[in-house]
């Protein structure tokens, strides 16, 4: 298993959308935050190794192809964009991984999509739209295709200023919610409407229980 440093240096070589979305709040995961997600997610809850993972929302592979570098037994990214899927595709042929493969399609429509109700992965990883510009709701749409697609748990990162909201509509899904982690979001100036060069986000990485309901 990769130290947290090694995972970091591995994530750094991931590159980032060439063009980005404001309309999808594409932004880039960053390393540090990923590789301390993911870290973070097998050491404490052996959820990565060996484990079906589905990343929604993929982007450009940061989070998926982390989950195949820490010997996941298969990922699949789910987005909605073409050219990111083809960023994500060339990022993993990069790193030679065979157990990652993308799917082009809406995350909100997945459900819709499917030709059976059996949840499918293990687990469900993810950084979705925190829900802005014009976007407000799906960071909690996102976590309802989550829950319906994972045996064991969600992970997700939100604003820590939606915490409570959060914890409102588990409660409503009648599932388990923990805050596993405190993290710093450090998003860079990649969009036109951005008007400073970083802001400093703070984001709570939750832990959904699919197998535990209050």
């Amino acid at each position: 298993m990769l130290k947290l440093k090694e995972l970091e240096g591995v994530l750094q070589q991931v590159d980032g959308f060439s063009h980005s979305r404001a309309k999808l709040e594409q932004y880039v995961t960053p390393s540090h935050i990923a590789a301390e997600m993911l870290f973070h997610i097998q050491q404490s809850y052996g959820d990565i190794k060996s484990k079906c993972v589905c990343d929604l929302g993929c982007g450009t592979g940061m989070l998926s192809i982390g989950a195949a570098v820490m010997s996941a037994a298969f990922v699949v990214g789910f987005d909605i964009d073409e050219d990111a899927l083809h960023i994500a595709s060339k990022n993993a042929e990069g790193f030679d991984l065979q157990t990652v493969d993308y799917v082009q399609c809406d995350v909100l429509e997945l459900l819709q999509q499917r030709t059976h109700r059996d949840k499918t992965f293990d687990v469900v990883i993810m950084n979705p739209p925190f829900g802005t510009k014009g976007n407000r709701g799906t960071d909690v749409k996102f976590l309802e295709v989550a829950l319906e697609l994972a045996q064991s748990a969600v992970y997700s990162l939100h604003k820590t200023a939606t915490r409570e909201f959060i914890r409102k509509k588990a409660k409503e899904w009648g599932v388990q919610i923990d805050t596993v982690a405190n993290l710093r979001f450090d998003l860079p100036q990649t969009l036109k409407c951005h008007r400073k060069d970083t802001v400093d986000i703070k984001v709570d990485l939750i832990r959904l229980n699919c197998r535990k309901t209050i």
